[in-house]
C-alpha cells in the first residue's frame, strides 16, 4: 500500500477525465473522487491482496517486508485486503453505476490476479496483461464514461487500450528483482521463462510498438502535435532502452524511473491532444 505504487491509475483516471475536453475543473469533486478510487483504495486493495497471497515469495524475495517479517501477524493482512475492497466499493456506489460496475471488475481482478485458483501472476504474459488493462485502461476508459455520461469515442477507447498493453512492458520491469524468488516458487514472470535479457527485449518492444500505435492514431486524426509530443518522449525512451538492454538486472529499476516517467508523460500529451477534439453530441455534461 505504498503510495508511489497508487500513481499508474490515478494518473490513468486523470487522462481519462482530460481526454474529454469536457469541463473537468467545474467537476472536480467527481474527479478527485475518482483518482481516489482508482489509487489509494481500488490499487491499495490490489496491493494487499497481493503482499497476502505473496507472503511465501516475499520471504525469500524480500524479507523485510511487513507480513513475511512478522510485524503484521496472523490474517490481518488478509483481514486489510477484505476491509479495503469493501470501503473501495462503497465509495464506487457514489460515483454512479458505471463507476461501480468498473470497481467490481477491477476488484475481481484484482483478486484472481493473486489468489488461487485463477493467481494470473503465475504466468507473466497473463498477469502482466491483466495488470496493465486493470491499472491504465480500465480507470482511462471509466473516466471519460463517467465525464462525458455516455459511451467515450473509439480514437479515445483505442488509446487507452494501447497504453494498458504497453503497460504489459512496464509491469514486466517489476519481475526483475525477484527472480530468485519467483523461480523457486514456481512463479513463471518473463525474466524467469525466457531469461534476462529477452525478457527485457520483449518489455521494451511492447512499450515502443504501443506507444508507435497511439503515434498513428492522433496523426490520422488530425492531431499533429499531440503525435509528435508521443513522439519525443518515445524517442527519448529508446535512448534510455539502450542503456537498459545492456544490464536488464542492474538497470530495472533506473528505466522504471526514467522510462516509466516519460511513458506517463506521453499519456497525458495523448490526453490533452484529445481533449482538444469537439464534444460528441448528446453528451451528458
Amino acid at each position: 500500500m505504498k503510495p508511489i505504487t497508487w500513481f499508474p491509475p490515478m494518473w490513468a483516471f486523470a487522462c481519462g477525465a482530460v481526454a474529454t475536453g469536457a469541463g473537468v475543473g467545474e467537476r472536480w469533486l467527481p474527479v478527485a473522487l475518482g483518482i481516489l478510487l482508482a489509487g489509494p483504495l481500488l490499487c491499495g486493495t490490489s496491493q494487499a491482496v497481493n503482499d497476502w497471497f505473496d507472503r511465501h515469495v516475499d520471504a525469500i524475495n524480500e524479507p523485510d517486508r511487513v507480513i513475511p517479517s512478522g510485524r503484521m501477524p496472523g490474517q490481518w493482512g488478509l483481514f486489510v485486503a477484505i476491509v479495503m475492497s469493501v470501503l473501495s466499493m462503497a465509495v464506487a456506489s457514489l460515483l454512479g453505476s458505471l463507476v461501480f460496475i468498473a470497481a467490481l471488475v477491477g476488484l475481481a481482478l484484482a483478486w484472481a490476479y493473486s489468489a488461487p485458483p485463477f493467481r494470473f501472476k503465475q504466468n507473466g504474459w497473463i498477469g502482466n496483461g491483466v495488470v496493465g488493462l486493470s491499472y491504465e485502461t480500465l480507470p482511462w476508459i471509466t473516466a471519460a464514461a463517467a465525464t462525458l455520461g455516455q459511451t467515450p469515442s473509439a480514437l479515445t477507447i483505442m488509446t487507452a487500450l494501447l497504453y494498458g498493453l504497453g503497460a504489459h512492458g512496464i509491469l514486466t520491469l517489476n519481475d526483475f528483482k525477484s527472480i530468485k524468488g519467483d523461480r523457486q516458487m514456481g512463479v513463471d514472470t518473463l525474466p524467469v521463462l525466457h531469461g534476462a535479457r529477452n525478457a527485457a527485449r520483449i518489455a521494451c518492444l511492447v512499450m515502443a510498438t504501443t506507444q508507435a500505435g497511439v503515434i498513428l492514431l492522433l496523426a490520422l486524426a488530425g492531431l499533429a502535435t499531440g503525435a509528435a509530443l508521443v513522439g519525443a518522449v518515445l524517442a527519448l525512451q529508446m535512448l534510455c532502452m539502450i542503456r537498459f538492454l545492456r544490464d536488464p538486472e542492474g538497470k530495472a529499476v533506473w528505466y522504471s524511473a526514467v522510462g516509466v516517467g516519460l511513458y506517463v508523460s506521453g499519456m497525458m500529451a495523448a490526453a490533452v491532444a484529445l481533449g482538444s477534439l469537439p464534444l460528441p453530441s448528446g453528451t451528458g455534461v
